[in-house]
């Protein structure tokens, strides 16, 4: 066998030896500096960037950096972390301002465009008003139609029937006819939302196309939902006759027709909304002289005209 040589007979008794004995110390232990980071360093710091492994001891047991360094770049991490969270937090709470002003601006800005939008805004409203009225009246006066006034021809009294000689206007001689007359009518308004108002034009007594008598009838007033009689003097005199009517008033009849019409305004809503009636009456009979002065009935002698 060969003889070991120094070297060979080192590594064997290194392996052989567990653990590893220590290095002799020296007598000299070096001097080590801690430096706290800069504030250019604190962002490299905080993501975990490790010592610089020229500033670690060469012994193979040490750490490569200090526990005092390590301390120092925890809690600068931390304070760094924080720090940049703040300032995010700054600028999205600042855009968020910023968004919230430029859109208030947008809107001032866009209302100071349009100078005419009030007025508008109050036009629109004013006409949906003046069209929820129209509508309303509408429904209202169509509603009225639907109540007519019922109008009655009860009946004629002739208090006074008289013929005698005389002489017209012009000097030609002739009968004379002097007639005195009652007419009774019943008005009722069915209705039940709004009063009438009744005018009339002249009640005329024609015999034939001979105008006998005429009579003008009061202005009236008829409540909802009530009646009225009303009774107009109708009479005539010193009526030139020309001879159409017989001398001899024993047996004497007359035809004669009594015409009227009935103006009828119901106000719904004051004057502004109202609805007007027409009746147009004629009634038709014959006139005995010999049964005067009783009353007669025209209940069933007269037609209506709407």
């Amino acid at each position: 066998m060969h003889a070991k040589t120094d070297s060979e007979a080192t590594s064997i008794d290194a392996a052989l030896s567990w653990p590893p004995r220590s290095p002799p110390r020296s007598a000299t232990r070096p001097l080590y500096y801690v430096q706290s980071p800069s504030n250019h360093d604190v962002e490299k710091m905080s993501f975990g960037s490790g010592c610089s492994p020229m500033g670690s001891p060469s012994h193979p047991h040490y750490y490569h950096c200090s526990p005092i360094h390590h301390s120092r770049e925890s809690s600068t991490s931390r304070f760094s972390d924080r720090a940049l969270f703040s300032y995010k937090s700054i600028l999205e709470g600042s855009g968020r301002r910023r968004y919230i002003n430029s859109a208030i601006d947008e809107e001032t800005d866009g209302g100071d465009d349009d100078p005419f939008r009030n007025v508008r805004l109050y036009g629109c409203l004013l006409l949906s008003l003046f069209l929820l009225f129209t509508v309303f009246s509408l429904i209202l006066w169509g509603a009225s139609k639907s109540y007519p006034p019922k109008v009655v021809v009860k009946g004629m009294l002739v208090r006074n029937f008289n013929v005698q000689a005389g002489n017209d206007p012009s000097g030609v001689p002739t009968d004379m006819l002097s007639l005195n007359s009652t007419v009774r009518i019943f008005y009722r308004n069915p209705s039940t939302f709004f009063a009438v108002h009744v005018t009339a034009s002249p009640l005329l007594l024609h015999y034939s196309n001979l105008l006998l008598s005429s009579g003008e009838m009061e202005k009236f007033t008829v409540g909802r939902k009530s009646r009225r009689n009303i009774a107009t003097v109708v009479h005539g005199h010193q009526i030139p006759l020309y001879g159409s009517v017989s001398p001899h008033l024993d047996t004497l009849s007359l035809p004669l027709n009594l015409t009227l019409v009935l103006r009828s305004r119901a106000y719904i809503l004051g004057t502004l909304v109202t609805s007007n009636f027409h009746t147009r009456i004629i009634c038709s009979f014959t006139l005995n002289v010999n049964r005067l002065p009783k009353p007669m009935s025209l209940i069933h002698s007269c037609t209506h005209h709407h």
